[in-house]
């Protein structure tokens, strides 16, 4: 049963799933009873500079030092802008787009200060992929990096968007300047929505997940203090975008929990990462199993050795880069699986309880199991459904998928795993038509949609094949209108044509011609032939469509991480780390 709103626009509490529909959420540890009226933000920020002091260093980007004392009253400043200048009230969605920047954190928690509902957005997000999201959460106003304006703009022409970060007039920066520090917070109920974060889920269509306040404090309540185990010592650091919810917690909520400090990137290549972690020292890294790849391949690992602490999450983390890495650095990666549903990592391991190629145990609080088709039980070692159920749980916007993600109480992510008889979870597969490459989610009906409007395509069927940089790349295989020629110059207009319409680790790095794509008698594709052809043995065949004696995976000149302009999974591309996810947007 709720407990009553303290929001005044009641969209979120409108829109939430039908009760029947909702997940069992278990709250047996004694650190996850909240009171019934809770402000995370307060629970959070406020708390922290109380107990470890306002000067105490919180954000370091590349703007220089904030101490809590900055960022509890650039929040409050924001609050005031937001409530007084805007007319904001409580329920309202307020949009955030911008990369990992010190403004950015303060944004969050002066939206959540003010009882405002924050919408996460990437900031890769195209025009048309940002305009399905506005019309799905209905912001009334955005805060937006100043540089990233002309695709929301394009996109919600009648949105109000205030520029951040930048040195106009109109910049929250200078309409904040001359508010008060002090702010009183909106006293949300505990099961009041904080948070719309998106997922696109295996159709392309955007979904909405809601998270109240309970829930932000809940997942640092159970995996960060269960399992990663930080210190007021601390100092994270890592890929993923706040907008996502694993960087939100690994880079945000965390640290902030226990009086830690974070080391925000922009642009988080290999590069700058290694430099961030020598330069600050940092201890605990948060990234998908394709950075730690990726710094293996570099001559100055050794200067990661301040780190005591790593967590890999959005995709499988193979066992050879959990052995190479500890065996290079004395540090044993953390596993871990989440979901933008769950809102970060619910299965884990660390330390001595890590068995390399598990994804690990349940985290405190959260409980596990693998099930059938049917919603059964199966025995030790039988593969089956992932199931699972704690604190947090997956809450859909007003989306009838919310029955495919609820079964009988249990959210079912959407994997293929097995349990071991010592309770230990091994990942197979995913069992649905997500992609995940480099740590992203990739729906590939959606990439498909976007191929389709090209005027040379008739249709078109996109998998993911396997890779030896990013574990599984996105292969298209393309039907072309008659008389164009499909060669490797079309590939690489077909590339950059989704690169221009979507974000681009989207778009397909293999690229395949076939005169027509395989279907039943009903009509019905026939992805799983598609598939087919790209296991072992077969993927050794040279590729159909290539015409450059490369194969598929080639014809577009560069391999997985060469001059395609995008090179590598964190490069210079404008894809700012390897991570979603889902923990797998994670």
């Amino acid at each position: 049963m709720l407990t009553a709103s303290a929001h005044t626009d009641t969209f979120c509490r409108d829109n939430l799933p039908p009760e029947a529909d909702w997940p069992e959420f278990v709250f047996d540890l004694p650190s996850l009873r909240y009171p019934e009226r809770l402000n995370c933000a307060t629970a959070l920020l406020d708390a922290a500079a109380a107990t470890h002091g306002r000067d105490r260093p919180c954000l370091h980007a590349e703007a220089g030092t904030w101490t809590y004392g900055d960022l509890l009253d650039r929040a409050n400043r924001i609050a005031h802008v937001l409530t007084a200048d805007f007319g904001l009230v409580p329920g309202n969605r307020v949009l955030l787009r911008a990369p990992n920047t010190a403004w950015l954190a303060a944004c969050w928690f002066g939206v959540v200060k003010a009882g405002g509902v924050v919408v996460t957005a990437m900031p890769l997000l195209r025009p048309m992929e940002l305009s399905k999201l506005v019309a799905l959460t209905r912001p009334s106003l955005a805060l937006c990096d100043h540089r990233l304006l002309g695709d929301l703009s394009a996109a919600a022409p009648e949105l109000r968007i205030v520029p951040v970060g930048g040195a106009s007039a109109t910049d929250l920066a200078a309409l904040s300047a001359t508010k008060p520090i002090v702010f009183d917070d909106i006293p949300t109920a505990a099961d009041d929505v904080v948070m719309l974060a998106p997922t696109s889920g295996t159709t392309g269509v955007p979904k909405a997940t809601m998270h109240f306040h309970r829930d932000v404090l809940a997942i640092a309540d159970t995996f960060s203090a269960g399992v990663l185990a930080p210190r007021p010592d601390d100092i994270f650091t890592g890929t993923p975008p706040l907008a996502f919810t694993f960087g939100l917690g690994g880079l945000l909520i965390f640290p902030i929990r226990v009086g830690a400090s974070t080391v925000l990137l922009e642009r988080p290549d290999p590069a700058a990462l290694v430099d961030a972690i020598d330069r600050y020292s940092a201890t605990v890294l948060f990234t998908a199993p394709t950075a730690y790849k990726a710094l293996l391949e570099r001559d100055d690992l050794h200067r990661v050795k301040s780190l005591r602490r790593c967590v890999s999450a959005g995709e499988h983390l193979p066992q050879a880069v959990y052995s190479t890495f500890h065996e290079r650095t004395g540090v044993k990666i953390i596993n871990g699986i989440g979901g933008t549903e769950m809102l970060h990592v619910f299965i884990s391991a660390a330390d001595d309880d890590i068995r390399p190629g598990s994804t690990g145990r349940p985290a405190p609080g959260f409980r596990a199991e693998i099930q059938n088709e049917d919603g059964h039980p199966v025995p030790d070692g039988t593969p089956g459904l992932l199931a699972v159920k704690g604190p947090t749980g997956c809450r859909y916007l007003a989306d009838p998928r919310q029955r495919d993600y609820v079964r009988n109480g249990w959210n079912l992510t959407g994997d293929t795993y097995t349990r071991d008889p010592d309770g230990y979870f091994w990942y197979h597969a995913r069992s649905d038509d997500m992609i995940v490459s480099s740590g992203y989610n990739i729906a590939a009906p959606e990439v498909e949609g976007v191929l389709d409007l090209h005027p040379d395509v008739v249709e078109s069927a996109v998998i993911g094949i396997p890779d030896a940089d990013r574990g599984t790349i996105v292969h298209a295989a393309v039907v072309l209108r008659a008389g164009v020629l499909g060669d490797g110059d079309k590939v690489r207009e077909l590339q950059e044509f989704v690169k221009r319409l979507a974000a681009p680790y989207k778009y397909p790095r293999s690229v395949e011609f076939l005169e027509e794509l395989p279907r039943n008698a009903t009509g019905k594709l026939q992805r799983f032939r598609l598939r087919e052809r790209w296991e072992a043995p077969a993927k050794s065949v040279p590729g159909p469509g290539g015409g450059d004696g490369a194969g598929p995976r080639g014809v577009d000149g560069a391999g997985p991480v060469g001059a395609d302009g995008v090179p590598g999974p964190v490069g210079a591309d404008g894809v700012p780390g390897p991570v979603d996810a889902d923990i797998r947007e994670v």
